[in-house]
């Protein structure tokens, strides 16, 4: 996957930035503060990913997930210990979203909502599978003809 550069919206983002640490361990790397002492973004290093967080700033389009009634999108990390790192971000207060499971592609993985409303999935690699099941495995999956 090619490495990006995140900008996500929060409500509060001194906040957010100590749940990502917290949670994610994300570390801090910069930070902008305004005059007034509002924090504008501070920025993460998560990985080797730069995840920014800012503010919500309706009047130019800038919401949060908590304001727009959710998320669309998954931000996926891998992890070297999913169940080491789901419980951790469970201690710091996120929400179970789909839990840790062993997927069909070979990742043991699980999805958790951040307190601001952001999706997370963890992911550990356990096993390498042949692109021919992963579609397979698809196919039986989301035809409605697979058992749980």
């Amino acid at each position: 996957m090619t490495r990006i550069a995140i900008h996500l919206v929060v409500g509060d983002p001194d906040h957010a930035a100590r749940w990502y640490a917290e949670a994610l361990g994300a570390q801090e790397t910069g930070r902008i503060t305004l005059p007034d002492g509002r924090t504008l973004t501070v920025e993460l290093l998560l990985g080797g990913t730069v995840l920014a967080v800012a503010g919500e700033m309706p009047a130019l389009g800038m919401r949060s997930p908590a304001s727009l009634g959710g998320t669309s999108a998954a931000l996926h990390v891998p992890v070297p210990d999913v169940d080491a790192a789901w419980e951790r971000a469970m201690r710091a207060g996120g929400t179970v979203f789909e839990p840790v499971h062993d997927a069909f592609w070979g990742d043991r993985t699980g999805q958790l909502l951040d307190p601001f409303g952001h999706r997370w999935a963890l992911d550990e690699h356990v096993r390498d599978v042949p692109h021919d099941e992963i579609v397979s495995r698809a196919a039986e999956l989301f035809s409605g003809s697979a058992t749980a």
